[in-house]
């Protein structure tokens, strides 16, 4: 091929993601804002406040597509399943970020919640943006998980048309896997390939295109839903406490034992012991002061019910 050949195809392409991108709503062009650069910061900072504003009503119209979509993916974990995040540049580091909170906050193993991002661990701080255009890359990715039918697959991207995000969805639901395609643009490809399409529509960015803003925060605010309901239907919270914290430093072991307190409202003396008994275990802690409880017998009942406090205690 010559070298003017090829710069005719890389051409070709070139127009043909230009008019592909022109029919994003994400990536749309706001006359209006052309001359935000000259307006004072603080103007800047309002308009930016009140763009911000317009996300939760846009994650308002999804809610029952969202919460279809966490009780699939608890019920698959209820099984032993995994929750797995996909995506690309922005979209996969919030994924990243999702899964890495995941242990400290509900004592989760390190294999059950896992964010994938285009171009491995490194892309999280240094662009690999070249990696998103592979679909190819996200199936290797999962094989190498070793992908099960009972996980769920969280595909991420906030145009709706990365192939690393559409790639991971359509391997992962031709091996059995729950799909999850997150977007911020109606009708697009990602939402189609899975079987819950969310499709968080925030409209134009303040800066054309710059999807780490509106669209962003939309994405944050769906993954904080379907980690932490998701959680609470495993019965990892009591309450709106967090009764599976990991106490790894000194603030989550004073964290710990508030817990304890908010839970039974035991003197600090009872509650040290019992978490000297449960071995830091919170739940277990719990469990043993409200229902009079050694801690092998609690921690035995909590296996029971697979880990959930209130039916120990019904029990």
């Amino acid at each position: 091929m010559t070298s003017t050949q090829d710069a005719q195809d890389h051409s070709e392409d070139h127009s043909e993601l230009r008019a592909q991108l022109a029919t994003l709503t994400t990536e749309a062009f706001r006359p209006e804002l052309a001359d935000i650069d000259r307006l004072p910061t603080l103007d800047i900072a309002r308009i930016m406040n009140g763009e911000d504003r317009s996300v939760p009503g846009a994650v308002a119209t999804q809610l029952p597509v969202i919460a279809a979509a966490i009780d699939a993916t608890a019920e698959r974990m209820a099984r032993g399943g995994r929750l797995i995040y996909a995506g690309a540049g922005t979209a996969g580091r919030l994924g990243v970020l999702d899964a890495s909170e995941c242990p400290p906050t509900f004592n989760t193993g390190p294999d059950q919640v896992i964010g994938l991002i285009a171009g491995g661990p490194s892309a999280m701080v240094t662009s690999a943006e070249g990696a998103e255009d592979s679909e190819e890359l996200a199936a290797q990715d999962l094989d190498g998980l070793g992908l099960t039918a009972d996980d769920t697959v969280v595909g991420i991207s906030a145009s709706g048309r990365t192939p690393y995000a559409i790639g991971a969805v359509e391997h992962a639901r031709a091996l059995g896997a729950l799909t999850i395609g997150l977007s911020c643009n109606p009708d697009s490809a990602l939402a189609a390939a899975a079987e819950h399409g969310i499709e968080v529509v925030v409209g134009p960015e303040l800066l054309t295109g710059s999807t780490r803003l509106k669209a962003g925060t939309a994405q944050k605010l769906v993954l904080n839903m379907i980690s932490t309901i998701t959680m609470i239907r495993l019965g990892k919270t009591y309450g709106n406490l967090m009764v599976d914290v990991r106490a790894s430093n000194e603030k989550l072991r004073a964290r710990s034992r508030r817990i304890v307190s908010l839970a039974t409202g035991a003197s600090d003396t009872e509650i040290e012991s019992a978490l000297t008994a449960a071995d830091g275990e919170v739940k277990t802690a719990i469990l043993m002061l409200l229902a009079t409880l050694d801690a092998p017998t609690a921690a035995a009942r909590l296996e029971q019910t697979n880990g959930h406090l209130r039916e120990a205690l019904r029990a």
